[in-house]
């Protein structure tokens, strides 16, 4: 599936890809609609349908994933809401053998994640992350999401990488796509970044639910 030999960087997703997306799936889909409706005394239904439609117009922009900016715009403490399932973090099956693995190879590994630095916090707190790369980026950092060809030039300035020689892993499709478009010659997606949810037929990118074949491969 990955020309190893052809591979010194390893750029990796967090939350879908490393980390089981279902407390993020959980947290917004559920527990804040049920937090929101409490706080403004609203059906339930109403508001998850209402705030469902408020988060998807943020989509793909960098606000999309601030937990500062809704904060702001739900009236709502949303980090600490957050530590209110926060036993639902943890790894998805196989993650952190691949990245063992990936250590053992000298490959240097480099976590790029979308997440809120709020949100990274907690999560490396749970699952100390961090302590299995050799660096962390937080798109916040930057101000651009990883959907944006910025983030990849700003990634590049301060984490220099050669885009031939590089893979990214990441769940999120139009982050595949974009960094496809910087040229980064080597893609991986996930098909089951949640594990309570069905498995997904990606077609455009290569892609795996079991990090062991990939280890294998290593």
């Amino acid at each position: 599936m990955l020309d190893w030999q052809a591979i010194d960087t390893v750029l990796l997703d967090m939350d879908g890809t490393l980390l089981d997306l279902h407390f993020d799936s959980h947290f917004w889909l559920e527990l804040l609609p049920e937090r929101y409706a409490q706080h403004h005394s609203l059906e339930l239904e109403a508001a998850r349908d209402w705030l469902h439609a408020r988060i998807r117009e943020e989509q793909g922009a960098l606000s999309w994933y601030c937990l500062d900016y809704w904060t702001e715009q739900l009236g709502l403490p949303i980090a600490q809401l957050k530590r209110e399932i926060m036993d639902r973090i943890g790894f998805r099956p196989g993650a952190r053998e691949f990245l063992h693995a990936l250590r053992a190879s000298g490959r240097r590994t480099v976590i790029a994640t979308n997440a809120h630095r709020d949100s990274l916090a907690l999560k490396v707190e749970v699952t100390a992350i961090d302590t299995y790369v050799d660096v962390v980026i937080c798109s916040h950092d930057f101000g651009y999401p990883k959907e944006e060809q910025a983030f990849w030039q700003s990634l590049q300035a301060v984490e220099p990488f050669d885009p031939a020689r590089t893979l990214l892993v990441d769940d999120s499709l139009p982050v595949l796509a974009s960094a496809e478009r910087y040229g980064i010659a080597h893609l991986l997606s996930i098909t089951q970044p949640d594990s309570t949810q069905p498995e997904r037929q990606i077609e455009r990118f290569p892609a795996t639910n079991d990090f062991s074949e990939v280890i294998r491969a290593l």
